[in-house]
């Protein structure tokens, strides 16, 4: 664990690394509390790393202790499920044979290898180089390294966004920041508000925001939920999944609620803040159908189009990707969640998005590979059947990204001043200029020239928008840092070693002799 500056005389930025343990586990979600207390029950050292302050990830959020929620299980679904896994993760701590770590940013995961090693090798021990939020130096938080035999990234996902105008009004956010503020702030976004965009998640916010008692006008989704019926097999195989919407779909009847299906949000009105939205009808392709426009009377809009994988520290390491049915990349896993790396597993929505169950299923079933990869021990045969769930639920998972994957008509939305990239500010006309006049084909060259995805957010936000525009699919994020990270704590990096040595400039010509 890390010192202080003053504890044994480390200078700051320095790091005091932790015994070896078996197992690293990156993220404290579904995926990650599941594969991190049945790892620490079949008896290997885990440390669970993770960004939060509590467990449960963005799916299973707690309201602020301050707020002294009485019944925090009201906003959740399967509640039962975390508070067993939560149980079981203080018993393991309590022994010593898990390390639960939170507020820890794991910003990059290196193989560890002695420094005469010529060339690259896949090594048996992994650094893991994490900002710990509640450790704080004179420069800011400390560093932490964990060394680890084997790795397991559940690091989640984050939601995908199209842009349209008036999206960057106050009283605009993410269908999942909707939820996320109801969770674990238990307040609105505000008295009536519009939910949008495309996926089931939108069913799940709707009914949450009207059970806590606000106004949600309509629910706006861009695609078709008869499509569903198009893959019988993934259906009938997952009849959960179907209960579950029709319960949603229940609860919006219930509450008055209207569902406006190959719908989109196509501008955002107001001024100090949204007032009304534009919405149209889409054709197959999701472009606006002409004539069919009508504004909708709202203090607050909730949209998103779905989940992306965050792939960063996976992708830092060389692991290997596909391309999900709605576009995106996700991990090449094998059947035990192993990469292409070895000594790496992942789980949980890094493989494609398939939500909570499925990401249960495969951090246990990725506990059960790594027991047998370090201690040699046969699967169990629990692990036949987390596979079979593994493989019903990915299924449905397919055949949700096939539904709700954006049709290439979208970005008839945008006018040319809607600004794409909102960190720094590049609107759609100018990285259509870059596209089309500049010749830009792809991503990369788009951002080189126009600056978009090159602030804050790192293109988190504008990426998918911007490769679309470019005329792409949207590439895995690669970018050696996860995120972002004092200076100090790169340099002091095994192997940093001290800045190179610049020659000062030649001085004036000597005077030829006489």
């Amino acid at each position: 664990m890390t010192t202080s500056p003053s504890e044994h005389g480390t200078p700051p930025g320095s790091t005091r690394d932790e015994p070896l343990r078996d197992l690293a586990v990156v993220g404290a979600g579904p995926a990650g509390l599941a594969a991190a207390v049945t790892a620490a029950g079949l008896g290997l050292d885990v440390t669970l790393l993770d960004a939060g302050e509590r467990p449960g990830g963005q799916y299973y959020r707690h309201p602020a202790p301050g707020l002294r929620a009485a019944r925090p299980q009201a906003l959740h679904h399967h509640w039962h499920v975390f508070a067993r896994l939560e149980r079981r993760l203080r018993a393991h701590t309590t022994t010593g044979r898990l390390r639960h770590l939170p507020g820890h940013h794991v910003w990059t995961v290196l193989p560890e290898q002695p420094a005469e090693t010529p060339q690259p090798a896949p090594a048996p021990v992994w650094r893991l180089h994490a900002v710990a939020d509640e450790r704080t130096g004179a420069g800011g938080p400390l560093p932490v390294t964990v060394r680890a035999r084997t790795v397991l990234l559940a690091t989640g996902a984050y939601e995908r966004q199209l842009p349209f105008p008036g999206w960057t009004l106050p009283g605009v956010v993410g269908a999942g920041g909707a939820q996320a503020m109801l969770k674990s702030g238990l307040v609105l976004p505000g008295r009536r508000t519009v939910v949008a965009g495309s996926g089931p998640l939108l069913l799940a916010v709707a009914a949450a925001l009207a059970a806590a008692g606000g106004t949600v006008p309509a629910v706006v989704e861009a695609a078709a939920y008869p499509s569903y019926a198009h893959r019988p097999a993934a259906l009938l195989r997952n009849p959960g999944k179907l209960a579950e919407g029709a319960a949603h779909g229940a609860a919006l009847l219930r509450h008055g609620v209207r569902l406006l299906t190959r719908h989109a949000v196509t501008a955002a009105h107001g001024t100090a803040r949204v007032e009304a939205v534009t919405v149209e009808r889409l054709d197959r392709d999701w472009r606006p159908l002409p004539g069919t426009a009508r504004r909708i009377p709202c203090d607050a809009l909730a949209t998103g189009h779905g989940l992306v994988p965050q792939l960063e520290l996976a992708t830092a390491l060389g692991c290997a990707t596909l391309r999900t049915a709605d576009g995106t990349p996700a991990l090449d896993l094998d059947g035990e969640q192993r990469t292409s790396v070895p000594g790496v597993w992942s789980a949980g929505e890094t493989g494609g998005i398939g939500g909570a169950e499925l990401a249960l299923a495969e951090g246990e079933l990725a506990a059960y590979s790594v027991a047998r990869a370090l201690r040699g021990t046969r699967l169990p045969q629990r692990a036949a059947v987390l596979r079979g769930r593994r493989d019903r639920l990915r299924a449905f998972g397919e055949a949700m990204a096939t539904v709700h994957r954006p049709g290439a008509g979208w970005t008839a939305w945008l006018d040319d001043d809607t600004h794409v990239c909102r960190c720094e500010e590049v609107p759609a006309g100018a990285i259509r200029e870059a596209a089309g006049e500049l010749g830009a084909r792809d991503a990369r060259t788009v951002k080189l020239l126009t600056r978009a995805g090159m602030g804050w957010c790192q293109g988190r936000m504008c990426g998918p928008a911007v490769a679309c525009l470019a005329g792409e699919e949207p590439a895995p994020d690669r970018r050696p840092l996860s995120c972002p990270v004092p200076l100090g704590h790169l340099a002091a990096l095994p192997g940093a070693g001290p800045p190179a040595q610049i020659p000062p400039p030649p001085g004036p010509p000597a005077p030829p002799d006489r």
